[in-house]
C-alpha cells in the first residue's frame, strides 16, 4: 500500500444560502468548476491528465446539481477529457467521504492522483429537494423512529445536560474565532474568491460571520424546533426511543446551529511519486480514515465513534492528536463530542466553524480538512483529525499528519 498525500486544498468563501446571498447567481456547476480550475492554476507543474478521478460530494443531487455534477464540472473546468468524475452522497460528510475514497484509490495503487471535494448551492437547490423514504414514507419512518435533525440536536442537549446558555456561549466563541481567523489571514492560503461570468468578483470572504454576536443577541432568538417537536409529534417519537427523557428541552436556534450557505471545495491527493512528477511538494499524509453507523434517532453522536475507529486504524490515541475539527452542525454536537473524548475547547475548531461561517452540506468535509491543514502548518502542529456528524446516524473521520 502506498501513502496518500495532500498536495493542495482550496475552497470558496461561503455565501449566504438565500436569494440575496452573494453567491446566489453562481450555479453549483460554476462553484465546483472554479475550485477545479484553481488547482492547476496554483500548481503550474500539474497536468490534468495525471488526475485519474474527481470525486465530489453533493447532498441534494437534483436539478442544477444533478446528473453527476462532478463529471460536468470536470468538463467545464477544461480538464483533459480522460478525467472522469463521480458524485457521492454521505449527507453532511460527503466531501470528507470523497477525500477518503480518493485516498483509498491512491493508497491501493488504482489512481496515482485524484481530486476530492464537494459542492452545494443551497440558495438555488434547497435542502431536502431530493426527498427520501426515511423522512417521507411512514412504513420506513415509524419503525426507525425518524425525527428531523434539529430534534436530534435538542435530544442530545437534553440527554447530556447542555443548556441554552451552554449552546449560545459556544456559538459566540465560534463567531469570535471566525472573525479573528479572517482578521489574521488564516484562511488566505485556501480561500479562492468566486467570480461571475465576466470575471468580476462575487465574494471573497465568508458572508455569515457576525463579529458582534453576544449572549444577549443570541438569547433573543426563539428555539427553531419546539413547534415541530410538539405540534408534529416528533418530541414523542424521540421520547419513545429514549424513555428516560421526560421532555425535550429545545435549545437550538438559528444562532447556535449551522448556517445555510453556498460553497465548494477541492483537495488534490496523490502518491509521493505522482507529486514529484508534477513538481509538487506534499503538505500532509492521510494516515487513517473511517466511517461508522450510529443510533439514528439521536443521529448526531457518530463523530466520537468515527474518531475512535480512525484512531484505532492508525494505532493512535486521542493524546496523539494536536488539533481537532468537528463540523458545527449544532452546538450540542460539538459539546457532546468534547465531553465524550475529553477534548479541551482550545484544541477543537480553533478557527471557528459552521455556526459562524455556514455549512454547505456537500462541501463542508473538504473545507474543514483544508482549514485543519492550514492551521496545523501555521502552528507547527503534527497531527489533526477532522470529523462530521451525519444524517440517519453516521460519522466520518480522517486523520492527517504533516509532512
Amino acid at each position: 500500500m502506498a501513502d496518500a498525500y495532500i498536495f493542495d486544498a482550496v475552497r470558496t468563501p461561503r455565501g449566504k444560502g438565500k436569494k440575496d446571498g452573494s453567491l446566489h447567481e453562481a450555479t453549483p456547476i460554476r462553484l465546483a468548476t472554479q475550485m477545479l480550475q484553481a488547482l492547476p492554476a496554483r500548481n503550474a507543474g500539474l497536468d490534468t491528465k495525471q488526475i485519474e478521478d474527481v470525486i465530489l460530494g453533493c447532498v441534494t443531487p437534483v436539478g442544477e446539481q444533478g446528473a453527476d455534477i462532478a463529471r460536468t464540472a470536470v468538463l467545464m473546468a477544461g480538464y483533459d477529457e480522460s478525467v472522469p468524475g463521480v458524485q457521492v452522497n454521505r449527507f453532511c460528510a460527503s466531501a470528507l467521504e470523497a477525500v477518503n475514497m480518493a485516498a483509498a484509490k491512491v493508497a491501493s495503487g488504482q489512481s496515482p492522483m485524484a481530486v476530492a471535494g464537494g459542492v452545494e448551492g443551497m440558495s438555488r437547490v434547497p435542502m431536502a429537494s431530493d426527498g427520501g423514504a426515511w423522512a417521507t414514507d411512514p412504513a420506513v419512518a415509524i419503525p426507525t423512529h425518524f425525527v428531523p435533525q434539529g430534534i436530534s440536536a435538542d435530544l442530545i442537549a437534553t440527554k447530556y445536560g447542555f443548556s441554552r446558555d451552554d449552546c449560545d456561549a459556544y456559538s459566540v466563541e465560534s463567531h469570535k474565532r471566525s472573525t479573528q481567523s479572517w482578521q489574521e489571514g488564516r484562511f488566505a492560503k485556501s480561500v479562492v474568491p468566486v467570480t461571475d461570468i465576466l470575471g468580476l468578483p462575487l465574494l471573497a470572504k465568508d458572508e455569515t460571520i457576525r463579529a458582534d454576536a453576544s449572549m444577549q443577541s443570541l438569547g433573543s432568538l426563539k428555539p427553531s424546533f419546539a413547534d415541530m417537536g410538539k405540534n408534529y409529534g416528533f418530541d414523542g417519537v424521540a421520547i419513545q426511543k429514549y424513555p428516560e427523557i421526560e421532555r425535550i428541552n429545545h435549545v437550538h436556534t438559528p444562532g447556535n446551529s449551522s448556517g445555510i450557505v453556498d460553497g465548494a471545495a477541492a483537495i488534490l491527493i496523490g502518491t509521493k511519486e505522482a507529486g514529484e512528477k508534477a513538481g509538487l511538494k506534499p503538505r500532509a499524509r492521510i494516515r487513517a480514515c473511517a466511517s461508522i453507523g450510529s443510533e439514528p434517532t439521536i443521529m448526531l453522536t457518530g463523530p466520537s465513534y468515527a474518531a475512535e475507529r480512525a484512531l484505532g486504524k492508525a494505532g493512535m490515541s486521542k493524546a496523539d492528536i494536536d488539533l481537532w475539527e468537528l463540523n458545527e452542525a449544532f452546538a450540542a454536537v460539538v459539546l457532546r463530542f468534547m465531553q465524550v473524548l475529553d477534548i479541551p475547547h482550545d484544541k477543537i475548531n480553533v478557527c471557528g466553524g459552521a455556526i459562524a461561517m455556514g455549512h454547505p452540506l456537500g462541501a463542508t468535509g473538504a473545507m474543514i480538512l483544508g482549514t485543519l491543514l492550514d492551521e496545523m502548518e501555521r502552528r507547527g502542529a503534527g497531527t489533526g483529525l477532522a470529523t462530521l456528524c451525519i444524517g440517519a446516524g453516521m460519522g466520518t473521520a480522517t486523520i492527517i499528519e504533516r509532512v
